[in-house]
């Protein structure tokens, strides 16, 4: 890749993509995914209404095959060819599916939602083939490894709260000590799962820190508790190394710390401050510059929290609340990165 200088653009889509592209999203159980929130389906809607073709390939069926004389070989999956709908309860219609080298597709994109597991690795493993193959993968399957979305924030200490990341027990209690009041939580959940704010009286301290770290066999990150987070956590997208213009607010409902939607987070969008700015700006060139198209970060206050680069969210309330279309403007992005690579 070039360096990400001189590959940042505006975000604005063209009127229309230079040639149809053959698009494969990798993804959960296309009956799991609820198309009136989700961000991949606006992204394959927005790539349907740019003239593409829009294949799901449920992660599971990816798979390697030696080259033999009865057939190619390389890295496959079962591809669905969808036809994309606008209704929100019925929002495809299969075309047909087939076993398909990924090298038949102009681009992949990787959307399979955390965690980060066994499964998730070996789907970079099958990636990184296909990408040595030709295929242009989206994130790149290495840049997903290296970018743990909890530890990720460490490359950026400048911007981060007080945080520990430590399976030492003791440790762990002298940070609850010397900052009184703190959130724990492991490094592979997502949507709100596992998080504890621990406060320094709290009488429960020893059984939670003693439960997430598995009796001190799992690492977890330990940060500040910030109390702006009654403003919201806010999730700021990044394509192409620039910023979405505005974030998503996601506001704790009352008795609760976590603003997360999956757990009752109420979801406003608003203007990107000039610190959100600050922050977005220092790491997108950096982080587009390693393959990693799209990424969410999230900010409380002035703090950066976490770097999503998995399965980015909140490209639906955005365009809701405001008319930007961030999966229109991604899909512009992948345009241009498959023009240039």
């Amino acid at each position: 890749m070039s360096v990400a200088s001189e590959k940042i653009v505006s975000l604005q889509p063209a009127e229309a993509a230079a040639r149809p592209l053959n698009l494969a999203f990798v993804l959960d159980p296309l009956p799991g995914l609820k198309a009136y929130k989700d961000s991949s389906i606006a992204m394959m809607r927005a790539a349907a209404t740019r003239g593409h073709a829009v294949f799901a390939i449920d992660c599971a069926t990816l798979g390697w095959r030696r080259p033999e004389s009865a057939g190619p070989g390389g890295v496959f999956g079962t591809a669905v060819h969808l036809h994309m709908q606008s209704d929100n309860h019925d929002w495809f219609r299969e075309i047909g599916r087939d076993r398909i080298p990924l090298t038949d597709f102009d681009a992949v994109v990787m959307r399979r939602d955390p965690p980060f597991d066994n499964e998730y690795l070996t789907a970079t493993w099958l990636l990184e083939r296909a990408e040595a193959a030709g295929v242009r993968v989206f994130n790149r399957p290495r840049a997903l490894r290296d970018h743990s979305e909890k530890v990720a924030i460490a490359e950026f200490p400048q911007f981060a709260p007080a945080t520990l990341i430590s399976r030492d027990v003791e440790q762990l209690q002298q940070f609850i000590d010397e900052h009184t009041d703190v959130i724990l939580k492991p490094l592979d959940g997502m949507g709100g799962s596992q998080i504890f704010r621990v406060r320094h009286a709290d009488p429960n301290r020893n059984v939670i820190i003693e439960t997430l770290t598995r009796e001190g066999a799992r690492t977890i990150m330990a940060q500040r508790y910030l109390p702006e987070i009654v403003a919201g956590d806010k999730r700021i997208l990044i394509i192409a190394g620039q910023p979405v213009p505005y974030c998503l607010a996601r506001i704790p409902k009352a008795g609760e710390t976590r603003g997360n939607l999956a757990v009752g987070g109420t979801g406003v969008a608003q203007a990107l401050t000039a610190r959100d700015r600050e922050i977005a700006e220092t790491l997108g060139p950096i982080l587009f510059d390693r393959g990693l198209l799209l990424v969410g970060i999230d900010v409380i206050g002035s703090h950066l929290t976490e770097i999503n680069v998995t399965s980015p969210t909140c490209m639906v309330e955005i365009r809701q609340q405001t008319g930007f279309d961030s999966a229109a403007a991604f899909i512009a992005a992948l345009e241009r990165e498959c023009a240039i690579s």
